[in-house]
């Protein structure tokens, strides 16, 4: 299934994608595409609802994110070895985990704002990992029994508070609208191996990322199973798993990072396209 959350912002209904790729309401089946919704049998029991007896939704709504009431938004960084090579850091021995604050979700087609001052703000196309079920010191064999289903997320970075401002990765990673998700949540029985998958990213149509998650350095099963143990990863946690070469700051021998008025799209293949507009911040 492909399951999408449409509406203004803070007003978003839960609905799903048909055979023929038209948006189809579940309103009044489930409150939201979040808790009880995401685990094996919520899940199970939106399988059973036959698509074609629920209302189509007209026109072209706003798409939010494809999950709510996010608890955690855990990322990655640095798990693909050619990024790590142009990041000129090296490959590390244990994932490298950081957070982005969950004010920073936005839908995947809303404007990206570039902070006051930013002159160093940056992309990252990324593989997103929705949990499905409690996990606590989950073993690897294990871990892909513990994911509702995957995503497309922006990694938008601010590479001056990541790097040069006391470490704290946190800081540049956090800013409003810095993770946008969606446009839809893919069930992971539609997505039989996820280290098998394509990643771009273009910024005014020119083609920056390209990259497969057959090279992460730790697949999303480690990845599961390595977090479990030093947190509880919950229903509707969302994981960044890292993002391929390509970013702005790798750009040889200028880097090159974002400005108002420019677009950036990207996708995960299988799992939908992100269009996004850079403004100024208020």
């Amino acid at each position: 299934m492909k399951l999408l959350r449409y509406g203004p912002k803070g007003q978003e209904k839960p609905g799903l994608l048909d055979a023929e790729g038209r948006l189809r309401a579940l309103e009044g089946k489930v409150p939201d595409i979040a808790a009880d919704v995401l685990t094996d049998a919520g899940l199970a029991r939106l399988r059973a609802i036959d698509p074609a007896s629920l209302p189509l939704v007209e026109g072209h709504p706003r798409i939010g994110a494809c999950v709510g009431n996010i608890g955690k938004f855990v990322c990655i960084g640095l798990n693909y070895a050619d990024h790590a090579a142009e990041a000129g850091m090296p490959i590390p021995a244990e994932p490298v985990v950081f957070n982005k604050w969950t004010s920073a979700v936005v839908g995947p087609n809303d404007d990206v704002d570039i902070p006051r001052g930013s002159t160093k703000t940056d992309w990252e196309v990324e593989l997103g990992v929705v949990i499905g079920k409690p996990a606590k010191y989950v073993d690897e064999a294990h871990a892909l029994d513990y994911v509702a289903g995957y995503c497309v997320v922006n990694d938008v970075s601010e590479r001056a508070w990541q790097i040069e401002r006391g470490g704290q990765w946190d800081k540049g990673k956090g800013f409003d609208t810095f993770g946008p998700i969606g446009p839809w949540l893919v069930t992971r029985d539609e997505v039989p191996d996820p280290q098998k998958l394509d990643l771009w990213l273009e910024v005014d149509g020119h083609r920056y990322q390209n990259g497969n998650t057959r090279t992460m350095i730790f697949p999303v099963a480690k990845l599961v199973s390595y977090l479990s143990q030093c947190m509880s990863l919950q229903v509707g946690d969302v994981i960044s798993t890292g993002t391929p070469p390509g970013v702005g700051m790798g750009v040889k021998p200028n880097p090159v990072f974002l400005k108002p008025g420019q677009t950036m799209r990207l996708g995960v293949q299988g799992l939908g396209e992100q269009v996004q507009k850079t403004r100024a911040a208020d």
